[in-house]
């Protein structure tokens, strides 16, 4: 089932547009990667499908439901989460303090979902009543999606989740999405390491200047000579 669906969705910020009739969309359990040039509009296009962006056209439907109205403060209680590139944990807390943040919407016990995330991200089971801000880059990012489930998601979006990271530290976060997606969770991604993230990516959109240039498969992506050529370094 389509868990998150922007369709033809044109918008910016102020008076000029950088999304153009842009759609993206990602299933239960599924992995959809935006990838592209710089500027391209791939973070914007992940705003917009949050509610922080102002559109003038298209629509965002969530398991068949129009949000398109909703706040982001609203579409996280419907099941959606967000992880920015930048200044996404609460440095002077501790791990576990950062974990029962994102719970905050939840009136259940959910120790049982910081068990989970522990178990996918051990690092922060040992580090748990350290600060967040004495962690390095990669282990941040470990908080920043820890977090974010502890709202039980139904959609996980992540913006430039590798930013930063060596390429081990990228291939373990990589290797933990696969997992959070393998758990029914669908997952849309922002990426910079296209070709790496397309690897992985059960579909793939490609924007140029705000709006749809290729969409297919990841698999697909990566074995078209023109994708190749221009957005993947041959």
């Amino acid at each position: 089932m389509t868990a998150l669906l922007g369709e033809a969705m044109t918008g910016g910020y102020g008076g000029a547009d950088i999304l153009h009739e842009c759609t993206i969309g990602v299933d239960d359990g599924e992995i959809a990667v935006i990838v592209g040039p710089n500027g391209a509009g791939k973070s914007t296009a992940m705003k917009a499908v949050f509610g922080m962006l102002n559109m003038h056209g298209g629509t965002v439907t969530m398991n068949g439901t129009d949000i398109t109205k909703l706040s982001p403060q609203a579409r996280v209680r419907e099941g959606m989460a967000f992880v920015p590139q930048n200044r996404n944990v609460f440095t002077t807390m501790s791990v576990e303090e950062n974990l029962e943040m994102g719970a905050f919407i939840r009136e259940d016990d959910y120790r049982e979902t910081m068990d989970q995330v522990f178990e996918l991200f051990p690092i922060l089971k040992e580090k748990r009543k350290q600060p967040a801000g004495e962690l390095s880059g990669g282990q941040r990012q470990q908080v920043a999606v820890g977090r974010a489930l502890m709202t039980k998601p139904k959609v996980l979006m992540l913006d430039e989740p590798t930013a930063g990271v060596s390429p081990i530290v990228m291939d373990e976060l990589f290797d933990r999405i696969i997992e959070i997606a393998r758990t029914g969770i669908a997952i849309l991604m922002v990426e910079q390491n296209a070709k790496q993230a397309l690897h992985i990516a059960d579909k793939g959109y490609v924007l140029v200047q705000g709006r749809n240039r290729y969409t297919d498969t990841g698999e697909a992506l990566l074995a078209d000579p023109n994708v190749r050529r221009a957005f993947l370094g041959g």
